[in-house]
């Protein structure tokens, strides 16, 4: 392994230690739930999902990713050269930003978020909770994401680097100090920002949809400001979503029949 690998890898886990040290130093909201059993639960449905993106989503937007970089095609590689690389990791964040919003607002998509947002509290291991199946679904807007972005493949490196901390990180349950949050949130998407999004208020859980710079919800109007996090309930509000947090519940919730589904308003 060369040694800037190595490098990578080591600062990688002192950032993820350090989070999850934090969220027992200086937790945002009380949890309802024992950690330990719904931390494996979630790194379980996230190691499904992680083989899949490594087999198939990798590969793929890899391979359309170097085409964009040999044929000069998407919109990064019609910026000046300095820019490229921040435009493409904008663009595809930009890109993230609808596919989020459409996981809310259609109802076939939002059985299989779902799956997502019935965790009853939120700390780092709600990041990588998701379907594996999700991965499968999204996988046609994320090839379109690419190819229309024109990132290269390292652009497309960086924004996943990006996107994979940005996410451990405001799927977070730390408090940061006061004014660093809202401050923070100008730019990027924090703690209290997202615990927002997974209120069981289906008018607070509509906002805040970026997963990486909070421009794209200010843009389209979808921001929604920082109530007390003590006021906010995590999880979904149906009759099924207790029965849904367990695995095996979980993984066939998207197919079966719920009975009073939370679909977003609108």
């Amino acid at each position: 392994m060369k040694f800037g690998k190595l490098a990578m890898l080591i600062g990688a886990g002192a950032v993820v230690g350090g989070i999850l040290l934090a969220e027992r130093k200086v937790p945002l909201r009380e949890q309802k739930k024992p950690a330990i059993p719904r931390n494996i639960r979630n790194l379980a449905m996230g190691a499904g999902c992680a083989v899949i993106v490594a087999a198939v989503e990798e590969p793929l937007t890899k391979a359309i990713a170097e085409k964009n970089l040999a044929g000069k095609r998407g919109f990064a590689q019609h910026l000046p050269r300095p820019l490229r690389l921040l435009g493409g990791i904008a663009a595809m964040d930009y890109g993230f930003y609808w596919w989020h919003v459409a996981t809310h607002k259609l109802p076939f998509l939002w059985r299989f978020h779902r799956v997502h947002h019935i965790d009853p509290d939120m700390d780092a291991s709600t990041a990588v909770r998701f379907h594996p199946v999700d991965m499968l679904v999204s996988l046609p807007w994320r090839l379109v994401q690419v190819r229309l972005s024109g990132v290269s493949p390292k652009s497309l490196r960086y924004w996943r680097n990006f996107f994979n901390f940005s996410i451990l990180f405001h799927h977070s349950n730390i408090k940061l100090p006061d004014g660093v949050d809202e401050k923070l949130s100008a730019v990027l998407t924090t703690p209290k920002m997202h615990g927002i999004h997974h209120s069981n208020v289906v008018a607070e859980s509509d906002s805040n949809f970026t997963s990486g710079l909070s421009f794209w919800d200010r843009l389209h109007g979808t921001f929604l400001s920082q109530p007390p996090q003590d006021g906010i309930t995590i999880g979904v509000d149906d009759p099924e979503a207790a029965e849904d947090v367990a695995i095996d519940r979980a993984l066939g919730a998207p197919f079966r029949q719920i009975s009073a589904p939370r679909l977003p308003e609108g």
